[in-house]
C-alpha cells in the first residue's frame, strides 16, 4: 500500500462543525427579534366601553334556561 492509501482525508467543514454553526446562526438570526421594545397601544372609549346589554333575547335566553 501506498502512503497516500494509509492517511485519512479530514474535511475542511465536517458535520459537527456545520452544526455548530447552524446554531450559531440561529441564535444570531433570533437576537433581533427578541430585544425590539413592545409597543404601547391605548385602546381608547369605543374599545373600553362595557358591551353587554340585557336586551329581550338575552331575557328570553335566561327566561327559558331558567337563569
Amino acid at each position: 500500500m501506498s502512503q497516500k492509501s494509509k492517511e485519512t482525508v479530514t474535511p475542511a467543514f465536517d458535520r459537527r462543525s456545520f452544526f455548530k454553526a447552524l446554531g450559531a446562526g440561529a441564535a444570531v438570526a433570533a437576537t433581533p427579534a427578541m430585544v425590539t421594545p413592545a409597543a404601547a397601544v391605548d385602546p381608547g372609549k369605543d374599545e373600553t366601553k362595557a358591551r353587554y346589554r340585557e336586551s329581550e333575547h338575552v331575557k328570553d335566553y335566561y327566561r327559558v334556561n331558567r337563569y
